[in-house]
């Protein structure tokens, strides 16, 4: 068992702290439509020898202190950028539009895999965390209420937020939930599914993890979400594409299964046609936005807008 981390499975990893945050003083915000504010450029943590991390804060209408999200983009973990929630939502209206029901978004870049191999990633995610939680006053963010949420990789990625142990109370998994869009969750059982070969160097995943499955297979269960599952779970909402052949559905039903069997609080949603991306359906983006924004305000307790 994991020091500091009650429930953690035997066979769970330890998985290192992040980067202290960040101080840098803040720009100022930006209005967005419909009276939100942005926020751009706020550096979350210098990790040593890389690039300063940065991210963007969407702020609903309104005084704080607001609930947040962090958002996490996709591109296998090579590719990608905080500017980015995929191609069916251009532009920054995917944070936009959550901002807008009264949930603040910090999109975040985190370290791709070109530029450190795992467990550099987590690391990341979990210094926006701290960040986010030790400024929280002057970003008028609730620090009790945060949640996570991604896309593919980023999916993968706000898994681990917030299934992972951690023993730093700052960063620590106990968020209030997590939304995962197409995301990988079992990396041992990626090649399985997708009939590839689980021995290639220069899969996303082996790219990840600095050496192929086949070589490098306890690092590969200790990047799964799937490993770290238990009943303390915060609760999770699975969003994928039937038709999904870059991340089979079957990463999100196998999830799903094991957060239901240990007792914690998961919802899976497949929706019929929908590739990677939400491609190949057109009205699958809208309505998993909708599902999203849904899930969201009930576990941080998003009280309506009066008209």
């Amino acid at each position: 068992m994991t020091a500091g981390t009650p429930g953690a499975p035997a066979s769970a990893p330890a998985l290192p702290l992040p980067p202290a945050a960040h101080a840098a003083p803040l720009p100022p915000p930006w209005p967005g439509p419909a009276g939100t504010r942005v926020l751009t450029g706020l550096a979350y943590a210098s990790p040593p020898g890389a690039r300063p991390l940065e991210l963007d804060l969407y702020l609903p209408a309104g005084d704080g202190p607001h609930p947040v999200v962090l958002f996490l983009h996709g591109g296998g973990w090579r590719l990608g950028s905080r500017y980015s929630g995929g191609p069916a939502f251009p532009g920054s209206s995917l944070f936009q539009a959550v901002a807008a029901a009264g949930v603040a978004v910090a999109s975040a870049d985190y370290r791709l895999s070109g530029e450190a191999t795992w467990p550099a990633q987590l690391e990341d995610v979990r210094a926006a965390v701290g960040w986010l939680r030790s400024r929280s006053g002057e970003l008028d963010v609730d620090e009790r209420r945060v949640a996570a949420w991604g896309e593919s990789a980023g999916g993968h990625l706000a898994l681990l937020l917030g299934l992972a142990p951690d023993d730093d109370a700052a960063t620590s998994p106990a968020l209030s939930g997590v939304v995962a869009w197409y995301a990988p969750s079992d990396l041992p059982g990626l090649a399985g599914d997708t009939g590839t070969d689980p021995a290639a160097a220069d899969s996303r995943e082996a790219q990840l993890l600095g050496a192929p499955l086949t070589q490098a297979p306890e690092r590969a269960a200790g990047a799964s979400p799937l490993t770290y599952v238990t009943g303390g779970a915060p609760p999770v909402l699975l969003l994928h594409g039937a038709g999904d052949r870059l991340v089979p559905a079957a990463q999100s039903e196998r999830l799903h299964t094991a957060l239901r069997r240990a007792g914690a609080e998961a919802e899976l949603v497949v929706h019929p046609g929908a590739d990677h991306l939400w491609l190949g359906a057109p009205d699958a983006a809208g309505r998993a936005l909708e599902q999203t924004v849904q899930a969201l305000r009930r576990w941080l307790a998003v009280v309506p807008a009066r008209s």
